[in-house]
């Protein structure tokens, strides 16, 4: 053990001699101190090992070793920081460039993403209003007073039966075709709230993603490869979707696409409620009435929509299995 004893210390001094960063100082005290793993450390524990008589002997070298190297590195660690602070080249008044203290939330890194995938295809991004009336949230859609569909709307009005916070973003689309004149091609971002029970997929306040397309010739082929060209870009090339027919007042014919489960890979799961698809949004080609009620001729222009539900895209994108962590401060960034 003497020759052990003398090699660790002729290297650690070597080492602190060419020691000329603090953070270098600090790598050799845990290489040689810290509690699980420090060379000296190790060689402490194993003294119970050795003889009495040698426990005599190395007991109090060991000792006398690490207390040595202990204050020769303290020493040249005090002396390191005072020569930084006393560097001339040194500016202390000049103002330290500030540190990220975050990233983008998930559901904005999502939108910026999507804005750029529809800026691309010539779409403007617009936005709307979260308090909203029922002729733009409901009437301009096809959804007449006491229609069913605005039961399944769950609806949190403000002031009963006109104000109310809007349940879907497919209000904006009735402002767009109602203030602007074909051709028109727009998607916009926002929140909308309904009275629901908050669950692992469903909110009370969540967003949507609506896009809205009307010029002469549009076709419901149009609007599939759209779609089908979207979630490539934000899912990749082997993303699996499946389009099917479904019912949507402002639409006809309308038509809601599945993903397959990116948590199960469609093999069933609590995510996908065992289904090993999850329905992402829904579409379809505007309603004559909506084009009508909204001041566009539909015998001259034929239009397509989509609504998607942003935050089941994120939850997919991102591996987050509970809508709720969201909003709930819950996300860890590895």
């Amino acid at each position: 053990m003497d020759k052990e004893i003398q090699q660790i210390r002729d290297d650690l001094a070597n080492k602190l001699e060419n020691a000329f960063s603090v953070d270098k100082i600090d790598q050799l005290y845990l290489q040689y101190f810290s509690k699980k793993h420090g060379i000296i450390t190790q060689l402490i524990k194993d003294l119970p090992k050795l003889a009495t008589d040698q426990k005599k002997i190395y007991g109090p070298a060991l000792n006398t070793l690490q207390d040595e190297f202990k204050q020769k590195l303290d020493e040249k660690k005090k002396k390191l920081i005072q020569n930084s602070i006393e560097d001339p080249s040194i500016d202390l008044t000049y103002a330290e460039k500030p540190l990220n203290s975050g990233m983008l939330h998930p559901t904005t890194q999502v939108i910026r993403e999507m804005n750029t995938f529809f800026r691309y295809y010539g779409f403007s991004i617009a936005e709307g209003p979260e308090i909203e009336t029922a002729e733009y949230n409901f009437r301009k859609l096809n959804l007449p007073e006491d229609h069913p569909a605005t039961d399944l709307q769950d609806t949190l009005f403000i002031k009963e039966p006109d104000i109310l916070l809007t349940t879907h973003a497919s209000s904006v689309e009735a402002r767009v075709l109602t203030d602007y004149d074909p051709p028109i091609r727009v998607a916009f971002p926002g929140k909308v709230f309904r009275n629901e029970t908050v669950n692992t997929t469903n909110g009370s306040f969540f967003h949507h993603y609506q896009g809205v397309v009307v010029d002469k010739g549009t076709t419901i082929q149009n609007l599939k490869a759209t779609l089908t060209d979207f979630h490539k870009f934000l899912f990749g090339d082997d993303v699996v979707i499946r389009f099917r027919y479904k019912y949507y007042p402002e639409v006809s014919p309308g038509m809601g696409t599945d993903m397959i489960c990116q948590f199960c890979g469609g093999n069933g799961c609590n995510v996908c409620k065992q289904r090993g698809w999850i329905e992402v949004l829904g579409s379809g080609m505007i309603h004559y009435n909506t084009l009508k009620m909204c001041g566009i001729d539909p015998e001259e222009y034929t239009g397509f929509a989509f609504g998607m539900g942003l935050d089941r895209l994120v939850m997919q994108k991102f591996n987050i299995p509970d809508i709720r962590k969201l909003y709930g401060g819950g996300i860890v960034y590895a």
